[in-house]
């Protein structure tokens, strides 16, 4: 009876906190199209994604696929690193740091991809001679060439130029000012990637090679003339971000003035400026590791859409995973539903309006890979076929437009479609990738598999499929943070007004939207989201929208297991147990030791070499912290035959590895990482607090692990002794927790990586719990370091004061993460997280620090609201999930719990703490346990 009692009680305090939570509106929406990609609505099933402008006349759908990327499989390891292993690290123990980085600059970072000779190519283009006349001539003739704005500080691939490498001429000309006649002058352009050749009126102004210096030219007053003056420049760019650049303070224009005057005084050169390529063939650059590519654009043009629209509107609705535009042109109501199906592996676009016969528009593909060619297949079908530059993967997609009603042909390589009363696209889209080994699938045969199976299928059917799928995941989660008059704002204004006003119903939005970009980034069976999930419309995007595995990879993540959505770890899972076979070679060739590394960065091929610089790139820990997601998988659903078979192998083999690679500090006699770094900044060092918290948290969850699955007594008795013979945490001079074995933390750095503070989030080497001066010590550091940083810092940094237990600073740092994009940060329109630019682990970051604010569980215990913040004084949340196999809903009113009810997925034990109170009882597998305010046990 009581039992039965006990049941019905939880199925109605479920049914009381999900009927109010249903009626949230969970939409991003608009009353204009985007102009920009980051205005875009993003869709996706894990593999494809796509990005919806929602243009009246001109409909553009930027999709991906997440396998295709440049390079090719190959090994990235440097043979014989390990020769210099020792040298490298007796140097940085004597303290000569720079000496050590040279060397290892020398010989411990990994291999390049194939690289060619730059010099005959540059003598080939600086043969002006051989043009028909010389552009950097005052008096040419550049009335033919196009137009682009400069600069554009993300190259000019932005701005109209995409895929753009080799030898560009820029062209643009000022009128002399007659009280600057007889000065000479300073020509500030910022920084040019690669190597420019700066000409004014024909004589050379001056020349540099290095990308990352600024050019701030100096012209004598004898080159300079009454009148018009011309500016030429040709600019070598050879691989990324192309042209002028500016400078990384956008607010900075590149300009002209008087030698000794005033900058105010300026002729700003920041506007159009003319272009003509004078060769798109430079030689290969060689590269560390690959770049995720676009695949290709879907676009729709409607003609009879120009004039006369009313009544716009676009929108996300995150419970359904469908985006719809909708507008009135001429008294015609259209709609346009747009989504990818994870069921059948597509995407779909139907287009519908309130009158028969008044559909028409023209569909077509296009691609800006240079090696890329659409095809007819039929009159109602076009095919992209690709091959990405100078690497093996080939990409391809099919187009099915099905119209009912109307006439459908093809014309000029686009499908025409008119008069039509509904016409419903479906677009697929694969790759000849496998796996990272292996390039020998089939890219046509794939994408028209899926296509043929859409044949026989309904619209209907269709989405039906996709909404069972999706919502499986999706619904789980509930959460309200009441309602506010902002609610009823677009979404770009909403985000303007947000840190203006309270708004605490748009960050139960961030956190559900958090949740659906992790959904459409990744499912079972694909690859993990990478730095921007796996949307992206650059050749060259910026980090090569790869894996940052020093927090960026691991923070996208942070959401899976807490929001209850643990199946999207398991791209992240497939990925570490392909990096445990590429980093054992890597363990061996530069560390003489077992197990397997990984250090900054990956990619899809799943190199584990360092990268880009020994200052930063030979950081030791990737593989540790990537671990520790395995171990928080089993944490939170206690699945043992997962840690048995899965997660304690690939811990145990990085433990390995620690066990050969830690050292004794000949100052100190403790264990210390090094080579490494402390990610990223203070260089190449013997000892960072963060690799020690990392290999801390390791060695314990390993030692955890083998005592439940009673195994490797031996091993544990030796990760146990390593432990505690790391080098501990430690107080510094200034109070706070030392990034460093030794005592040099700056007060002054406002670095946007907090890397010593990892022991406090996402780990637990450092709590209230174990130790509250190390933690005063830790909240001292991020007091140092200050509240500002870009996009996932920010996020980050909501998770640490969550743990500090301040939930008004963690919702400052909500404010300044959703807040209009900006230098330093913020959220973009479609409120994409901005590093700048776009980066998506900002987004999982602030989702799962929201998450942190009601519910902590990393000390042992349920933590009931330990930081909630005065603006959430009321709400309720369903779904939420926590360490030790329990899943939570909960109410709050005037800052105060009203309602608790636990279900318990493993039958542990479960402890519960709240306003000083302690609630401890045993519980049963799919029990829920309802409990009151006063923390007792509801009967």
């Amino acid at each position: 009876m009581i039992k039965n009692m006990r049941l019905t009680l939880g199925l109605v305090f479920a049914g009381f906190l999900s009927g109010s939570l249903q009626a949230q509106d969970l939409k991003l929406w608009y009353n204009q199209p985007a102009e920009q990609w980051t205005d875009a609505l993003p869709l996706g099933n894990g593999r494809i994604g796509a990005m919806v402008f929602g243009g009246v006349n001109r409909e553009h759908i930027q999709f991906n696929e997440e396998t295709l990327w440049t390079d090719s499989p190959r090994d990235y390891n440097m043979p014989d690193g390990a020769k210099y292993l020792n040298d490298i690290r007796q140097l940085l123990f004597a303290g000569k740091q720079k000496e050590a980085e040279a060397l290892a600059a020398k010989h411990f970072m990994g291999l390049k991809s194939k690289e060619e000779e730059r010099a005959p190519w540059v003598e080939k283009v600086r043969d002006l001679a051989s043009l028909k006349s010389n552009p950097s001539a005052a008096k040419y003739n550049d009335s033919k060439w196009k137009t682009i704005q400069l600069p554009a500080i993300n190259g000019w691939e932005t701005v109209g130029l995409e895929g753009l490498d080799g030898a560009v001429w820029l062209r643009n000309s000022f009128v002399l000012p007659d009280d600057w006649a007889g000065k000479d002058l300073v020509f500030d352009l910022g920084k040019i990637r690669d190597h420019d050749f700066t000409y004014v009126n024909g004589h050379l102004a001056g020349t540099t090679a290095n990308a990352s210096d600024g050019r701030m030219y100096v012209v004598s007053a004898d080159k300079l003339k009454k009148g018009v003056n011309h500016i030429s420049i040709q600019v070598l760019n050879y691989f990324d971000k192309g042209g002028l650049v500016g400078y990384k303070d956008t607010s900075r224009p590149m300009r002209v003035y008087p030698k000794g005057a005033s900058e105010q005084q300026a002729v700003i050169l920041s506007r159009s400026w003319k272009y003509m390529i004078q060769d798109d063939d430079p030689p290969l650059v060689g590269t560390y590791q690959a770049s995720y590519q676009p695949f290709g654009d879907l676009l729709l043009t409607f003609p009879d859409a120009s004039k006369g629209v009313s009544d716009y509107k676009r929108e996300l609705d995150l419970t359904t995973a469908i985006s719809k535009t909708t507008y009135v042109s001429k008294g015609v109501r259209y709609t346009r539903e747009y989504f990818v199906s994870q069921p059948d592996q597509c995407l779909v676009v139907r287009i519908t309006s309130d009158k028969k016969q008044s559909i028409n528009f023209q569909a077509g593909l296009r691609s800006s890979h240079k090696q890329s060619a659409v095809r007819v297949i039929d009159p109602t079908t076009l095919g992209l076929s690709l091959q990405v530059k100078d690497g093996a993967l080939k990409g391809e997609s099919i187009l099915k437009v099905n119209a009912i009603g109307g006439k459908t042909r093809v014309k000029n390589g686009q499908i025409h479609v008119s008069g039509a009363n509904e016409v419903v696209l479906y677009l697929t889209a694969a790759t000849n990738y496998k796996n990272f080994k292996d390039v020998s699938g089939d890219a046509a045969a794939l994408a028209k598999a899926d296509m043929e199976k859409l044949a026989q299928q309904s619209y209907g059917s269709l989405l039906n499929k996709h909404l069972n799928e999706y919502q499986q995941y999706f619904n789980r989660l509930s959460l309200s943070f009441g309602s506010s008059s902002e609610s009823t704002l677009p979404t770009d204004q909403r985000i303007e007004q947000f840190a203006k006003n309270n708004d605490p119903a748009f960050a139960a939005l961030y956190l559900q939207y958090g949740r659906y970009l992790l959904i459409s980034s990744s499912r079972p069976g694909t690859r993990p989201a990478n730095l921007q999930g796996i949307w992206n419309d650059l050749l060259t995007p910026s980090w090569g929208s790869k894996y940052t595995t020093n927090i960026n990879l691991e923070m996208n993540y942070w959401p899976a297991e807490s929001l209850n959505l643990s199946e999207m770890h398991e791209p992240l899972f497939d990925m570490i147990e392909e990096l445990s076979q590429t980093g054992a070679e890597t363990a061996r060739k530069y560390y003489n030791a077992p197990g397997f590394v990984v250090h900054h960065n990956t990619d899809i091929w799943r190199g584990t070499a360092p990268i880009n610089n020994s200052n930063h790139g030979i950081w030791v820990s990737g593989g540790a912290w990537l671990s520790t997601h395995l171990w928080e998988r089993y944490n939170y659903t206690q699945d043992k035959e997962f840690l048995r078979n899965r997660a304690y192998p690939l811990m145990r083999k990085v433990a390995l590895f620690f066990n050969s690679y830690l050292v004794k500090d000949p100052a100190t006699g403790l264990l210390v990482s090094g080579p490494t770094n402390s990610p990223e900044q203070g260089g190449l060092v013997m000892g960072a607090a963060m690799d020690h918290q990392i290999i801390r948290d390791l060695y314990s969850a390993c030692i955890k692990a083998s005592e439940i699955l009673n195994t490797d007594g031996e091993l544990r008795k030796i990760m146990k002794s390593n432990r505690d013979r790391l080098t501990p945490n430690k107080i510094g001079r200034f109070g706070q927790l030392q990034e460093w074995t030794v005592d040099i933390d700056d007060t002054t750095n406002k670095h946007r990586h907090v890397s010593h503070l990892w022991g406090v989030h996402p780990g637990a080497d450092i709590t209230w719990d174990k130790d509250p001066e190390m933690m005063k010590a830790a909240r001292q550091s991020l007091i140092y370091r200050g509240d500002e940083g870009t996009g996932w810092s920010l996020a980050w940094k909501i998770n640490f004061w969550s743990r500090f237990k301040d939930g008004d600073h963690a919702w400052k740092m909500v404010h300044m993460l959703i807040s209009p994009a900006a230098k330093g940060g913020g959220s973009y329109v479609n409120l994409f997280d901005a590093h700048p630019p776009f980066q998506i682990d900002g987004n999982f970051g602030g989702a799962a620090g929201i998450a942190e604010m009601l519910l902590q569980s990393h000390s042992g215990y349920l933590d009931i609201l330990p930081s909630l913040p005065s603006a959430l004084k009321d709400g309720e949340i369903k779904g939420l999930c926590a360490r030790g196999g329990f899943e939570l809903e909960m109410k709050w009113k005037d800052g105060k719990l009203s309602d608790l009810s636990v279900l318990s997925k493993a039958g542990n034990t479960c402890t519960v703490k709240y306003a000083g109170k302690e609630l401890k009882f045993a519980t049963e597998r799919g029990k829920r346990y309802p409990i009151d305010s006063a923390l007792q046990l509801i009967k």
